[in-house]
């Protein structure tokens, strides 16, 4: 299976989902040179945001920690901490502030059909 996820152009490829860890997140180039962040939670979803901080503006969330606050999933930025809802992209620190949110899925591969 693959984790694809949706942009402009269609459905994009991202990884194989045995090749992402639970708990972690990936980072993306997307085809208009920006960056997205794909997470695999522990108990299986899926989630993708924008890669890009906006409190630094470094390309790091990706590699925040993740973690859940009443039933929400997070990315924590690890520069200054700001936490990120994955399924919204808002900031759970400060509410004015969010991230883009991408459509992401799992995709039988047709080599896993043949």
């Amino acid at each position: 299976m693959t984790v694809e996820l949706q942009v402009d152009e269609g459905w994009l490829t991202v990884c194989e989902l045995s090749d992402m860890i639970p708990g972690r997140g990936v980072a993306v180039l997307l085809p208009d040179g920006s960056q997205a962040a794909v997470f695999l939670g522990r108990s299986g979803w899926t989630y993708a945001i924008d890669n890009r901080d906006p409190f630094t503006g470094a390309a790091v969330l990706s590699r925040g920690l993740v973690g859940c606050v009443e039933g929400k999933p997070f990315v924590a930025s690890p520069l200054l901490k700001q936490r990120f809802d994955l399924a919204t992209g808002r900031c759970l620190d400060e509410e004015e502030v969010s991230v883009r949110t991408y459509p992401v899925r799992t995709a039988v591969t047709s080599a896993a059909v043949a």
